[in-house]
C-alpha cells in the first residue's frame, strides 16, 4: 500500500494521542492537549500531519502556522514547546512527511519552518540549530538522605541550607500565587509574561493527571512555584519561579529536591529539568543536579528567508528592549506581556 498524508481531524485525536504515547520519542508537547491549549489561547492555525499506510498511522508531525510582524509567516513544531518534531515508525514515512513539509511551506509562502527535535533520529536534513541543551535525571523511590548523597557537593550544600527553613510543599488550589511569582520573575528577566488564561487552559486540557501547579510555602507565604507536566514515566517541571525576598533561604533548591523525591515516590523514573541555552546561568544550575545533558537537534528549513533566524533573548538585538522591560512597572508588564509574548513562540 502507498503512504498517504493528511491533516489530523478532531475525530482522530484519540488515535493520534495513542500513537504519541507509544512512540519512544513522543512527548507531552506532541499530545492534542497541547494543540488545544495553543490554538485556544493564541489562535495559531494548526497543521497536524499524519502518514497512513493501509489505514494505520506511520508518522505524525504537529505544526502551527504563526504570523506576526516580528517573525513573518512561519511554521513551528511546536510554539512555546521545547520539544516537537516528527514521530515516525519507518524511514519511508519520515521521507513522505518531509516532502509534505517542503510542499506545505512553499504553498503557505512561509519564511521558514522550525522543528524542535529531541533526538537525532528526527532530523529531516534541514539546517541544524545547535543552541539548546536539555537536562534529565533518573529518579527512584528513595529517602532524602540518599538523594542528597548522590548530588554534587555545591547543590547538596544548598539543599541542606534550604532544609534548615520550615518550607512545605502543596498542590496549588488556584493560579494566584503561581502567576504572581512567575510574572515578577519574567519582568526581572526582561521577558513578556504569558496570559493567565494560557496556564488555566493548559491545566484544563491536560487534566490533573497530566499537569499541576505546586507551591513552596514558608510561614504561610508562597516562596516558590512550579507548573509540572506528566507524560508516561516522566515528570517535567516546565515553569518555575522563586520569591526574591526568600532567595537567601534557597527556596528554588528546596523545590527541586521536593519534586525529585515526589517523582520517585510516585513511580516516575525520569525527571526533566527542561531546556536551557548553552552556557547560560540556568544551564549551570541544572547541570549541578547530577543530570544527564543532551543537545537538542533543532533544525530550520529556510524558504523565503535567506539566513537562520534567532529570536531568543540571547540575541544582542533584543538587549536594549530587555533592559527597558526590566524597569517597567509590574502592572504594565502584566498588561503588555500577553500581547507581546505571542511574537516569540
Amino acid at each position: 500500500m502507498s503512504l498517504s498524508v493528511s491533516q489530523l481531524q478532531e475525530a482522530d485525536f484519540p488515535r493520534w494521542d495513542e500513537f504519541v504515547f507509544r512512540h519512544p520519542l513522543g512527548t507531552c508537547f506532541h499530545q492534542t492537549a497541547w494543540r488545544k491549549t495553543i490554538e485556544s489561547t493564541f489562535q495559531f492555525r494548526p497543521y497536524y500531519l499524519t502518514v497512513l499506510e493501509d489505514g494505520e498511522l506511520q508518522a505524525v508531525l504537529p505544526m502551527f502556522l504563526v504570523e506576526n510582524w516580528m517573525m513573518g509567516r512561519v511554521l513551528i513544531s511546536s510554539p512555546f514547546a521545547v520539544y516537537g518534531g516528527i514521530l515516525a515508525l519507518t524511514d519511508a514515512a519520515k521521507e513522505r512527511i518531509r516532502d509534505e513539509v517542503v510542499a506545505l511551506a512553499t504553498k503557505l509562502s512561509v519564511q521558514h519552518v522550525e522543528l524542535r527535535n529531541t533526538d537525532e533520529e528526527q532530523r529531516l536534513g534541514f539546517s541544524p540549530v545547535d543552541r539548546y541543551l536539555t537536562y534529565t535525571q533518573t529518579v527512584r523511590r528513595q529517602a532524602g538522605e540518599e538523594l542528597l548523597a548522590e548530588l554534587p557537593k555545591k547543590t547538596r550544600n544548598m539543599v541542606r541550607k534550604s532544609l534548615k527553613s520550615p518550607f512545605a510543599s502543596r498542590i496549588a488550589e488556584g493560579l494566584d500565587g503561581f502567576y504572581e511569582l512567575l510574572s515578577r520573575n519574567y519582568r526581572r528577566l526582561g521577558t513578556p509574561i504569558f496570559p493567565r488564561q494560557y496556564f488555566q487552559t493548559l491545566l484544563e486540557e491536560f487534566g490533573p493527571k497530566g499537569a499541576d501547579v505546586r507551591e513552596i510555602l514558608i510561614d504561610g507565604e508562597v516562596a516558590a512555584v512550579s507548573l509540572n507536566l506528566f507524560f508516561r514515566d516522566q515528570m517535567h517541571t516546565y515553569y518555575a519561579a522563586s520569591h526574591t525576598g526568600f532567595l537567601p533561604l534557597a527556596p528554588n533548591n528546596f523545590l527541586y529536591y521536593d519534586h525529585l523525591l515526589w517523582a520517585g515516590e510516585h513511580g516516575f523514573t525520569t525527571f526533566d529539568f527542561g531546556r536551557s541555552k548553552i552556557d547560560s546561568g540556568t544551564s549551570d544550575f541544572k547541570r549541578h543536579w547530577n543530570t544527564t545533558t543532551k543537545a537538542l537537534p533543532y533544525e530550520i528549513l529556510l524558504v523565503n528567508r535567506k539566513d537562520l533566524p534567532n529570536f531568543s533573548p540571547s540575541n544582542q538585538k533584543f538587549s536594549l528592549a530587555i533592559r527597558a522591560w526590566q524597569h517597567l512597572p509590574l502592572g504594565l508588564t502584566r498588561s503588555l506581556g500577553p500581547r507581546l509574548v505571542r511574537l516569540f513562540p
